[in-house]
């Protein structure tokens, strides 16, 4: 709660001293948060269609991940209505008319993706599919404890096979719309697996902090280091695989050397923003690897603390840095509005998952795979 007040007191601050800024910090924090609760609901699928059974144990702490996905809807909802107009160019009608100074070529040849009614449908239907199925599949578990058998679990695969469907696209299309239409006039290819890459890795680092969390707190003793030598082994590969494609997208868009792609990099190497550029890469990979990289680290939770710590603040970076050149250009900055904002994100997000985990058992009981789970051994 209290850190739900300083983040009300900073969006009151920003939107009183710099509206165009505080808007700017909603969408990163909005954007940060709701992709982490995103991939505990892509966690507890992918796993579903695995037919994995290391992760029943931990099921529980996706699954309450995914209940702040509501709480993302609306505010990307407020977010984009009320505070579009600063954040989105393309909503600009003077954009689209060739008689105005304004007009923008390049921007009306999107026109037929970037308009207000497709997108506000995309936008509808992104948050209506992902929150009804994170609400049946956690319905379908809740059920399982009471009923046990195998009914409820073959639901929970049709539903996990119906969302990473949908989640394969709209997990690219939304990063388009949310983060990648800040700079309307830049593509890349990759921004979808990037975006990805960086979503995955911090969900699944906010999966293992909360198991640590709960576990010395007395909570999830039945979880040993095997199960967080898994989640470490995620963390890392994805750390490497969120490095392949920064590298990726950045060496192959500066070897081409085209204007219309060079620019979304050009801003971010030279209106201040070269500092952070360069850590993004070092505090994401380099530290994640060499922390990591070993067996006896992955089964440490002082060293995942650590770890998962840097990850959390590095791709907050990076969230930070696809959205503010786009949008504040060289007037960013770092203080009360963007640190008092987090925190109120921060202080949402551990309540809501914190209060859905104290309302069902920490454990699904009558899981088919628990036992498994139990003996996991790695």
């Amino acid at each position: 709660m209290v850190l739900m007040a300083i983040g009300l007191a900073a969006i009151t601050y920003g939107f009183t001293t710099n509206p165009h800024r505080m808007w700017a910090n909603l969408l990163v924090d909005n954007f940060y948060f709701m992709a982490i609760s995103l991939c505990g609901t892509f966690f507890v699928a992918a796993n579903y269609l695995a037919q994995a059974g290391w992760s029943a144990v931990i099921k529980r702490v996706p699954e309450a991940m995914g209940q702040f996905l509501p709480f993302a809807g609306v505010f990307m909802i407020i977010i984009f209505f009320a505070g579009g107009h600063d954040l989105y160019h393309w909503t600009h009608k003077e954009l689209y008319n060739p008689a105005s100074p304004e007009y923008d070529k390049i921007i009306e040849g999107k026109s037929g993706w970037l308009n207000m009614p497709f997108y506000s449908f995309r936008l509808f239907l992104y948050f209506s599919v992902w929150v009804l199925l994170t609400f049946m599949l956690r319905r379908e578990s809740m059920q399982e404890d009471l009923d046990g058998g195998l009914k409820h679990y073959n639901r929970s695969m049709v539903l996990s096979a119906i969302f990473i469907v949908f989640f394969a696209v709209s997990s690219s299309t939304s990063a388009w719309d949310f983060l990648m239409s800040v700079d309307t006039h830049w593509f890349s290819t990759l921004f979808g697996w990037y975006t990805f890459a960086g979503l995955f890795v911090t969900g699944l680092t906010a999966i293992a902090l909360i198991i640590i969390y709960l576990k010395n707190n007395n909570y999830l003793q039945q979880v040993n280091e095997n199960h967080l030598h898994d989640m470490a082994k995620y963390m890392f590969a994805f750390s490497v695989f969120w490095a392949y494609l920064w590298f990726d997208q950045f060496m192959l868009i500066w070897y081409a050397n085209f204007p219309e792609e060079v620019a979304y990099f050009y801003a971010r190497w030279n209106d201040g923003y070269k500092i952070l550029f360069i850590g993004n890469f070092l505090i994401n990979f380099i530290c994640p690897f060499l922390i990591l990289m070993t067996r006896d680290a992955k089964r440490k939770m002082r060293v995942l603390q650590v770890a998962g710590t840097i990850i959390l603040f590095g791709h907050w970076i990076d969230v930070f840095l696809m959205v503010m050149p786009g949008t504040m250009g060289k007037d960013w900055g770092i203080g009360i509005i963007e640190i008092g904002t987090f925190l109120g994100f921060a202080g949402l997000f551990i309540w809501v998952v914190l209060r859905a985990l104290s309302k069902a058992p920490l454990v699904a009981q009558k899981h088919p795979f628990l036992q498994e789970s139990y003996h996991h051994h790695i």
